[in-house]
């Protein structure tokens, strides 16, 4: 009984949100940058960035400290002017647009909410600067409440707020005008790890209830590849590669991709292609195999596999089959990470291969210098140019 109460009191407030929720405008938001570029004098810290997001689209910029995202999402935002380039609004050139008047949401990594105003006159900020009637400010922020979850809190004072809580009251104000788009700067680094999580969903769910578009910024891969419908991933300035999280993750276009979006093996040697199959041959000899691509043909080139996708075998004469890459190797070292075991394994003529295998109940690790077969399908394998000397 308990339990079909609470149900029903979900499903109350599910249909309150829903019925006192704004009407969703015509579906608008596509933003295009063309050769976006920003110069600090001679350094290039964005250079000649190209990407199309669609409307209601849930894109993020991902890279390293100094890949130029955030200068990026500043430009979008009208807070840097773009030395070269374009930024295309639903067709429509915003380049020269003050930052006012774009009508974008903005969520800071450190929520800069107003300490002086209480919960709601925050949230109600954008709506009394648009002019909105007294009576609509307050129907649309006790609807931004609710859906943050912070319907309780209109009354309180920054101070008296959670760091949670403060980015839900930052989220709300972004998107209480209904905006056609949002940019989000890193902004749950902030946050402790559970607390990340649980934001990132609630981001997710309420960027698809309400179908705008979000260009969000991080450096958090896992978060990323979460959130996101398409990814840009950049360094020093240039794209490397946009895709779904799949698409990068599993067929990263260059090796800094495959190092950066997780644990990567790429073993180095000379490329050769036969039909449908590329070869590459360490320099101890070993042939390994990977579906052709027009990546990497002939020359230098590197092998991609990941971690969880190799298994190591203890049977020594275990067979070769025209499906599965086979190395011999030898245990170097073995990691515990609490739901995985991440062993480092010797072979000759490459670096050590990575492997990680589930932390099953009753299998004990292989010690060191244990003898081991490691093998994986050529399917998941991937041959990619080497990178330079």
């Amino acid at each position: 009984m308990v339990e079909v109460d609470l149900e029903l009191k979900q499903r109350g407030r599910a249909a309150e949100l829903a019925s006192s929720a704004p009407p969703v405008p015509a579906r608008r938001g596509a933003v295009e940058l063309s050769s976006l570029t920003k110069r600090y004098g001679e350094d290039a810290v964005v250079d000649r960035v190209a990407v199309s997001i669609a409307a209601g689209e849930f894109f993020s910029l991902l890279g390293p400290s100094g890949s130029g995202k955030t200068t990026t999402l500043m430009m979008v935002a009208g807070f840097v002017r773009p030395d070269s380039g374009t930024i295309l609004l639903d067709g429509k050139d915003i380049a020269a647009v003050p930052p006012q008047k774009r009508g974008f949401g903005m969520v800071f990594q450190n929520y800069a909410i107003f300490p002086h105003l209480s919960v709601f006159e925050n949230i109600a900020f954008p709506l009394r600067a648009r002019h909105w009637a007294k009576h609509a400010v307050a129907e649309r922020v006790r609807w931004a409440l609710g859906l943050v979850r912070l319907a309780r809190f209109g009354d309180r004072q920054p101070h008296q707020l959670s760091g949670g809580q403060q980015q839900r009251v930052a989220l709300a104000r972004a998107i209480v005008f209904h905006p056609p788009v949002v940019l989000m700067d890193e902004p749950l680094g902030a946050l402790d790890k559970n607390l990340r999580f649980e934001m990132q969903v609630e981001i997710k769910e309420i960027q698809q209830r309400l179908g705008m578009t979000v260009i969000y910024v991080t450096h958090d891969q896992e978060e990323a590849m979460s959130m996101s419908d398409r990814i840009a991933i950049l360094n020093h300035g240039h794209v490397h590669q946009v895709g779904s999280p799949d698409e990068v993750y599993e067929r990263p276009a260059d090796p800094f991709v495959g190092r950066f979006l997780g644990e990567a093996n790429l073993l180095e040697g000379a490329v050769t292609a036969q039909g449908d199959i590329a070869r590459l041959v360490l320099p101890s000899g070993e042939e390994l195999r990977a579906p052709r691509s027009n990546a990497c043909d002939s020359g230098r080139g590197m092998l991609f596999i990941r971690p969880e996708r190799v298994e190591i075998m203890s049977d020594p004469n275990a067979s070769l089959d025209a499906r599965t890459n086979m190395l011999v190797g030898s245990v170097r070292r073995c990691s515990f990470l609490g739901n995985i075991l991440r062993y480092a394994i010797d072979v000759e003529g490459a670096t050590p291969v990575t492997v990680d295998l589930q932390n099953a109940a009753g299998v004990a690790p292989l010690p060191v210098g244990a003898s081991v077969v490691l093998r994986w399908p050529v399917a998941d394998s991937l041959i990619m140019p080497a990178e330079p000397a």
